[in-house]
């Protein structure tokens, strides 16, 4: 596998997302608290461009100690990624569904070495270019 340059550190906000499109494959990057995630932009469910979504902070209900609901609240530490199709949402550190463990965005391989940052495709997409 080879490794590719899409970028300087520099050049991704914080946070970001950035669709890129390599050897017939897209891949979405996403820049948040410093660290960097990769995934192939294919949403599991029905192959729609996940990557692309809404980015919003997880929707959770606020319930007290009596278990009545106080409405609901935008987490404060996660933030996801809504594929645009169905509205499936992903936890942007982890790739996984919030809510159903089975459906996971395909991850690839970032780095950041000198300050550029470099993806790895599967060997499958390599064949391809």
């Amino acid at each position: 596998m080879s490794e590719i340059n899409i970028g300087t550190v520099a050049s991704f906000d914080d946070p970001s997302r950035r669709v890129i499109e390599i050897a017939g494959m897209q891949v979405g990057v996403f820049r948040l608290d410093g660290e960097f995630y990769a995934y192939e932009n294919k949403c599991p469910h029905l192959g729609g461009p996940a990557c692309q979504g809404k980015i919003l902070p997880r929707v959770l209900e606020d319930v007290t100690e009596d278990k009545k609901s106080q409405g609901r609240v935008f987490a404060k530490n996660q933030l996801n990624v809504i594929c645009p199709w169905h509205g499936f949402e992903f936890d942007i550190r982890t790739g996984a569904h919030v809510a159903v463990p089975k459906y996971r965005l395909r991850p690839v391989a970032v780095r950041i070495e000198g300050g550029d940052v470099f993806i790895t495709l599967p060997k499958k997409n390599l064949a391809t270019s």
